[in-house]
């Protein structure tokens, strides 16, 4: 065979065209999946029944926050939200690092956050902001602490009102403090998510990015879970997942509302952002309801007209309908018993035979409607067999609404996981 450059011109470009091409191997995609979340609400104005436990201007102040995430990974990331603010929030600095007790964090794991790669950048109105990634190890339940700095005047005019932990305001950047004195002049409390509404950690590449979000209101929210002791039930349930590898979010707004506003937008008008656009979710869990039937009446709602039974078995249809549309599994949950509830409190006619009758029978719809892929009776499991129109004395939290700890850990005990996820087991 003659050399190569012996060969005509036209030999040699018949060999370029019939050699082999190796491609080089595309990079693996980032295996993101929503570790936690805090579904944003809209800041209420004075007249309502509850305080917002947040100023209404933040100023040359830092925010810190902590929360416990599902699953853990070797990368981090947050997101923020600006989704009811009329005017761009800036934000100066944030940090995220692993915590210790109370506002003090792993000073070894302080990682100053980025976002487009700069150390600083403005919240759109109505828009979320998600920082860039950093390296830092986190384990499965870990909690972290997410530190902001608001050096200009910023409305509060997003947050999640029950957030179950507690939350420091101080003075000045303190993104970077080893930890937060109370006692400092100026240093405030809140147990108020203030912007934080999610942390994002990259899942190994073996495994496929997994979640399972849970809709619901003041049951899902916690209301009466202790606070700082991550006892809610998504909380049980995300201990039981997390050596599965599968995420729980909490998309719980107390006071929330299947077709109606109420403490936050109504759940039709927030699945898409606060489910369906996590990433990594496969399923979502139901439990939302009792305030669309027990609220029109009360001093929350006083003009407005009971639905019916067909209006809420349609607003359950559209959720379905919207989540097939994106391959994510739905799973119902029967509402809970509730006689008696909220006594002496302005509520307390939150509870009326008329509406636990409409309770039960959208329940009956729940169970047998053939609708849902799965269904959850946190109806059967937590009432009280000697009165079954109230909760099991031991899972009340004293309202006979919301469970207690021991109720809530009862309700993600007994869920078998592979309702949630086939692949999974009891």
């Amino acid at each position: 065979m003659k050399p190569l450059h012996a060969l005509p011109a036209t030999a040699l470009l018949a060999l370029a065209l019939t050699a082999p091409v190796h491609a080089a191997e595309p990079e693996a995609a980032p295996n993101w999946v929503a570790s936690w979340t805090a579904s944003p609400q809209a800041v209420w104005g004075a007249h309502f029944l509850f305080p917002t436990n947040v100023p209404a201007v933040l100023h040359g102040q830092t925010v810190r926050q902590v929360a416990r995430v599902s699953v853990g990974g070797q990368r981090v990331r947050i997101v923020l939200s600006n989704a009811y603010g009329h005017v761009p929030l800036h934000i100066g600095a944030a940090s995220v690092a692993l915590a210790d007790n109370g506002s003090a964090i792993r000073p070894h794991s302080l990682r100053m956050l980025t976002f487009a790669g700069q150390p600083s950048a403005t919240l759109a109105p109505g828009a979320p902001l998600v920082s860039d990634p950093v390296e830092l190890a986190v384990p499965d339940l870990a909690r972290l602490t997410v530190s902001l700095h608001l050096p200009q005047a910023s409305a509060a005019s997003t947050f999640h009102w029950d957030g179950r932990e507690t939350a420091w305001i101080a003075p000045h950047d303190q993104s970077r403090a080893a930890h937060i004195d109370a006692a400092q002049a100026g240093v405030q409390s809140t147990t108020a998510r203030i912007l934080l509404a999610g942390i994002q950690v990259e899942a190994a590449q073996a495994t496929q990015a997994q979640a399972v979000a849970i809709l619901g209101d003041s049951i899902t929210d916690g209301a009466s879970a202790s606070l700082g002791l991550d006892a809610r039930w998504p909380d049980v349930l995300a201990e039981r997942l997390a050596p599965h590898g599968v995420a729980v979010i909490n998309a719980g707004i107390s006071g929330a509302r299947l077709l109606s506003d109420g403490m936050g937008e109504n759940a039709l008008a927030r699945f898409e952002r606060d489910v369906l656009s996590q990433p990594g979710v496969r399923a979502v869990v139901v439990l939302i309801g009792i305030n669309d039937i027990s609220w029109p009446g009360t001093a929350f709602a006083p003009q407005q007209q009971r639905p019916t039974l067909e209006e809420l078995s349609k607003g359950y249809a559209r959720l379905i309908a919207q989540a097939r549309s994106r391959g994510v599994r739905v799973i119902g949950a029967t509402l809970t018993p509730f006689e008696g509830a909220l006594p002496g409190t302005p509520l307390d006619d939150y509870y009326q035979p008329e509406k636990d009758a409409l309770r039960q029978q959208l329940n009956a719809w729940i169970r047998d409607s053939g609708s849902f892929d799965a269904v959850l009776d946190f109806d059967a499991w937590t009432r009280d067999p000697a009165h079954p129109l109230r909760l099991l004395p031991a899972y009340d939290s004293g309202d006979h609404l919301h469970p207690g700890d021991a109720g809530n850990r009862a309700l993600a005990e007994a869920i078998d996981l592979a309702l949630l996820l086939p692949a999974l087991k009891r």
